[in-house]
């Protein structure tokens, strides 16, 4: 028997497989654009009221990195988490679904 190490490829190195803890996904409306690389998108979730049952709308206003800065007020857009980029930005632009009227 032979101590040589295997040549098989690991699963953490083959970029096919998912992740064990896939990534969040967003999409959302463009609310600012003033920032360099980066869009403010405001994300509505509709939940449930826990005592009155009646559906609620929570907005959150998200940072995302825009590498190319191609996304502009009124689109909407769909971002992905990701590592922390900066203090508040925690998402990435994935896909611009829609561009404003």
């Amino acid at each position: 028997m032979s101590d040589a190490p295997t040549t098989e490829p690991t699963e953490a190195a083959d970029p096919t497989t998912s992740r064990p803890n896939p990534r969040k996904a967003r999409e959302g409306l463009v609310v600012s654009t003033s920032m360099d690389k980066t869009i403010v998108v405001s994300v509505v979730d509709r939940v449930r009221h826990p005592r009155y049952n009646k559906t609620v709308q929570r907005t959150k206003r998200l940072y995302a990195h825009d590498e190319a800065n191609e996304a502009r007020p009124g689109d909407r857009v769909g971002i992905q988490e990701t590592r922390p980029l900066s203090k508040r930005k925690r998402w990435r632009l994935v896909t611009v679904l829609e561009r404003a009227r």
